[in-house]
């Protein structure tokens, strides 16, 4: 009977010991597949359920095309609208990588990322930085195929040599080269150059 009695508490803490090492051992492997599917955005939303809908803040995201940075993207929120194929951002900036190490800064207060096509329409303060000029309108839209800016509100561009308004312009990111249409007014300084 002493032994019986002996036995009994040894084999409840075994019980204990195995039940806690199972436990820990499970919130480790989630954890583990919890931050492996963090580092990977793609992989995180392909993991979402199809009707699910998902809120995250802070987001970072990089668009490589042929192994080159296309742009990056940084927001304070984002919600991902999987049905629609879209994530509604907020307080968003877009750095443009161009040729010879140059780049184009935009910031707006909200934006739609299209998950598919990667093109992106921004509204609400919008400004486009780019070397020493600075543009402002209401909203831009960007087609990532064709790497292109374009602006169907009116348009001011500012720098320390001119200033310049229309109605709508387009940016070419692979080419350099904007356009700008509809009721074109500018003043140029004279330090201007082509």
């Amino acid at each position: 009977m002493l032994f019986a009695t002996i036995g009994h508490p040894n084999k409840i803490r075994i019980i204990i010991i195995f039940t806690i090492l199972m436990t820990i051992g499970a919130i480790s492997i989630v954890f583990i597949r919890y931050r492996r599917a963090l580092s990977d955005p793609e992989e995180f939303i392909a993991s979402v359920p199809l009707k699910a809908d998902l809120s995250i803040s802070e987001i970072h995201q990089v668009a490589t095309r042929d192994g080159r940075k296309e742009w990056r993207l940084d927001a304070a929120s984002a919600h991902y609208l999987n049905a629609e194929k879209q994530v509604i951002l907020k307080d968003l900036s877009m750095t443009f990588f161009l040729e010879n190490q140059r780049e184009v800064i935009l910031t707006a207060n909200r934006g739609v990322l299209m998950t598919e096509s990667k093109d992106v329409t921004v509204n609400g303060n919008v400004v486009l930085n780019s070397d020493d000029s600075h543009l402002t309108t209401e909203k831009l839209h960007y087609q990532h195929e064709h790497r292109r800016i374009t602006s169907r509100s009116p348009v001011e561009i500012r720098s320390n040599t001119y200033q310049l308004t229309a109605e709508s312009m387009t940016l070419d990111l692979n080419k350099n080269r904007a356009e700008f249409s509809g009721n074109v007014r500018g003043t140029f300084s004279e330090d201007f150059s082509l």
